[in-house]
């Protein structure tokens, strides 16, 4: 579904991708992972239109997609999330996600006037929707609650319940499992699985949690110093020894010598 050729992305002297290449697999959960500073975030801001490489090529399918803005991919069904929720603080969780899906009538300032049954009918059928969304996502009891009053877990839920609203083809997800207790992480794990299953959503995630990535994803894909390290299934990429040594560090290294 994603096909990333060459990417380079430099700030001044620094460069954050360095020629990095990798493709993702529709109906897949890839897992991303790597150091901090290994280029991760950026890879995921290039590909979403966040950011212009400095060169390379980005294929959504056989489209290149390289340098679309954010609203043109999300069009397509591109979405991205980030490590840091951006909920709409004042508002309830349900009209959070009332809000997501884009052309409607209400928009308009003259179809206020004259629109108005059409504007109450989709209304009507976005509350259903969002309430659809919120049950699937087991944080239905929280319809009515203002976005702001929620826990980083229960953001992240509501996060991933905006891609569902507009039918997501491809989701980008920037550490989920950030400051999320585990209780709340293994029902965020689980509606990944389910979309995944039950709605065909492609997943790419960066993720430091090594457990959660093994649960999910296959293939993992490590990055260092913004370049592709290793590419493989989660216990492949666990072991090698090129990623234990730049990701996990070498006290593991050693670690896993002495049991051996």
């Amino acid at each position: 579904m994603i096909r990333v050729e060459t990417l380079h992305k430099h700030f001044g002297g620094f460069r954050a991708c360095d020629g990095a290449s990798i493709e993702i697999a529709e109906g897949s959960i890839t897992g991303l992972i790597g150091p901090n500073g290994a280029g991760k975030t950026t890879l995921f801001n290039v590909i979403a239109g966040v950011l212009p490489p400095t060169s390379g090529k980005v294929y959504m399918g056989d489209e290149d997609i390289t340098g679309l803005p954010p609203h043109e991919l999300f069009h397509k069904g591109l979405l991205r999330t980030f490590q840091i929720a951006h909920e709409f603080s004042s508002m309830t969780v349900r009209e959070n996600l009332m809000m997501v899906p884009g052309g409607q009538s209400g928009e308009t300032l003259w179809n206020t006037w004259v629109k108005r049954g059409q504007i109450a009918r989709e209304e009507v059928a976005l509350k259903r929707k969002a309430d659809e969304v919120l049950e699937f996502l087991t944080i239905d009891h929280l319809a009515d609650e203002r976005a702001g009053n929620l826990s980083g877990g229960q953001k992240k839920l509501l996060e991933l319940g905006r891609t569902m609203m507009v039918d997501a083809k491809i989701v980008f997800l920037d550490e989920v499992g950030a400051g999320v207790n585990r209780t709340l992480l293994r029902t965020i794990g689980d509606a990944i699985i389910r979309l995944n299953k039950e709605r065909g959503y492609t997943f790419c995630l960066i993720e430091h949690d090594m457990d959660f990535i093994a649960r999910l994803c296959d293939p993992v894909i490590c990055m260092a110093e913004g370049k592709v390290l290793a590419v493989g299934k989660a216990a492949e990429i666990m072991q090698d020894d090129r990623v234990i040594e730049a990701y996990l560090g070498t006290g593991l290294k050693n670690k896993k010598k002495e049991e051996a």
